[in-house]
């Protein structure tokens, strides 16, 4: 059920600045309810690479889904009514994003429902530090029709298919956020933050 993917495609690096660890982070739910995940994706990237994925399906809490959300990612009940809950899942992904940055496209999101399945199975939730490249990219790009993530994603180079599949929402992500940083001349998520939330 647990699978790793590879995608080599990130922003060519031609400078010798190192870029830090963090991890791109997408959910996908069932329904309307932030605890219902039923597939994650993870890409963990260090210096322009990525060093390690993890994409899984799930069995989702409560377990349903909606016409509307199987029209937006495609996955039905047939797909995770065999996968992993949660709780399983998350052992496998905790100790690979620990004490690591999280980025996601739209992270109010992707936050409310790790804060929500943790509630829901009753575990301790970390404080994970959450960055968003949606709003990042409303500052540094406000001149784009909008700031969905292939939109993004498209300015910054990367050719986002199969939109909505959790481990390729988070390849996309994580290449927003490399290619942002390497524009602002940066290291850190949190010094991409500071620079583009900097008051001129």
């Amino acid at each position: 059920m647990f699978q790793c993917l590879k995608d080599p495609i990130f922003v060519e690096n031609n400078d010798k600045r190192y870029m830090e660890r963090f991890a791109a982070i997408d959910f996908e739910t069932a329904n309307g309810k932030r605890c219902s995940v039923c597939s994650v994706g993870v890409a963990i990237i260090e210096d322009n690479k990525i060093i390690d994925q993890v994409y899984s399906l799930i069995r989702p809490y409560p377990n349903y889904y909606t016409q509307w959300t199987t029209a937006v990612h495609g996955l039905t009940p047939a797909d995770t009514n065999d996968a992993p809950d949660f709780e399983e899942v998350w052992e496998v992904i905790s100790p690979k994003i620990k004490d690591l940055p999280l980025v996601a496209h739209n992270s109010p999101f992707d936050e409310g429902c790790l804060k929500a399945v943790h509630e829901t199975y009753e575990l301790a939730y970390p404080k994970y530090q959450f960055y968003c490249t949606c709003r990042l990219s409303r500052k540094m790009y406000p001149f784009l029709v909008n700031h969905q993530l292939h939109t993004v994603a498209a300015y910054c180079g990367y050719d986002l298919r199969n939109h909505h599949h959790a481990m390729a929402d988070a390849y996309a992500c994580g290449h927003i956020a490399v290619a942002m940083m390497r524009e602002k001349g940066v290291e850190t998520l949190q010094e991409l933050l500071e620079e583009v939330t900097r008051k001129r």
